[in-house]
């Protein structure tokens, strides 16, 4: 089978190639997958470099989340040969063939295709976990979502929108605002250039945002300490920005707010049960048509680099979703 694999950890993607492999065998516990779609996530891309927090051991192949059909899995991981399934791990997704634990899988949702699947699994189940579980969001509530034009936060935004909150997206580039416009039906959408709060204030006739959502960190998260209403919570998400900013704690206790460190892997592993309900609380939203992955393109495996470069540059607006070779 085909697979992208990180061969040495490299700066400039020099170390990853698509390599021909045996087949994985199943083990115990395990379902085999022939992947129809994988999307591409931030964290990939740190793990060609060894910037992000797993470092698998070298040579890996690099992938998240995939979504295709069972092959091969034992009666009592309640899949069978034929299901649609969607899901991954930390490592895998990007190959002919998956193999991964079946607690790691779950059903496609009623209607849904193979690329949008593969986009939704990991950026819905973060904003979930950051906006409902840590976040508590209710209807009525303004909800600021910084780098809006990533999976993440248009999953955050769409997520938002369908739970009846008001939105405010967010990016650094002003090329990408009509673009985000267009798919994340926001309230608004502002440029994170400098200063930003008068702009969120004005937005929310000054009742400032009662949520927000931060994958990106540095200079944002800065400025986001001033647009957190009193008793909000500032999630923190990532660091795309680069830096990982700091804050003086008298900030958030004059503010009344909090900071939440969100995890959403991390959070499902601890607490499965919470974990589950999350992906059929998702489910549920995606077979009733209030939530849509936002897909960027869609490439043939053999032009993976062509998807990691674009998410390097920042030139994204939804997932990349790679696809086998015809």
């Amino acid at each position: 089978m085909q697979a992208l694999r990180v061969e040495r950890l490299s700066d400039d993607l020099s170390g990853v190639e698509l390599a021909d492999l045996p087949a994985p065998v199943r083990t115990p516990g395990e379902v085999l997958v022939k992947v129809h779609a994988a999307s591409l996530n931030f964290p990939d891309l740190l793990m060609t470099r060894g910037d992000y927090q797993f470092k698998p051991g070298v040579p890996f192949t690099s992938g998240l989340e995939f979504a295709g059909e069972v092959l091969e899995a034992e009666s009592d991981t309640g899949f069978a040969p034929g299901d649609r399934v969607m899901g991954g791990n930390k490592t895998g997704a990007f190959a002919e063939i998956a193999c991964v634990p079946a607690d790691k899988l779950s059903p496609m949702p009623q209607g849904m295709d193979f690329p949008a699947a593969a986009a939704m699994g990991a950026a819905y189940s973060t904003a979930f976990t950051g906006l409902v579980e840590l976040g508590g969001l209710e209807e009525g509530q303004w909800v600021l979502v910084h780098g809006a034009s990533g999976g993440v936060g248009l999953a955050a935004c769409d997520l938002a929108r369908a739970l009846g909150a008001k939105v405010i997206a967010t990016t650094g580039s002003a090329d990408k605002v009509t673009r985000i416009s267009t798919l994340v039906r926001s309230d608004a959408v502002i440029l994170t250039e400098g200063r930003f709060r008068e702009q969120v204030a004005e937005i929310t006739d000054g009742h400032l945002a009662d949520i927000v959502f931060d994958p990106v960190g540095g200079d944002v998260f800065d400025e986001s300490t001033r647009c957190v209403a009193f008793g909000g919570k500032l999630v923190v998400v990532g660091f795309t920005s680069g830096r990982i900013a700091e804050i003086s704690t008298n900030i958030p206790l004059i503010k009344g707010f909090s900071i939440v460190g969100l995890r959403a892997g991390e959070y499902a592993r601890r607490f499965p049960e919470r974990g589950g309900a999350i992906r059929q609380a998702i489910a549920r939203l995606a077979e009733e048509g209030r939530i849509t992955p936002a897909i960027d393109r869609t490439l043939p495996l053999s032009r993976w680099r062509e998807g990691f470069d674009a998410m390097a540059r920042r030139e994204l607006v939804g997932k990349v979703v790679f696809v086998p070779d015809a």
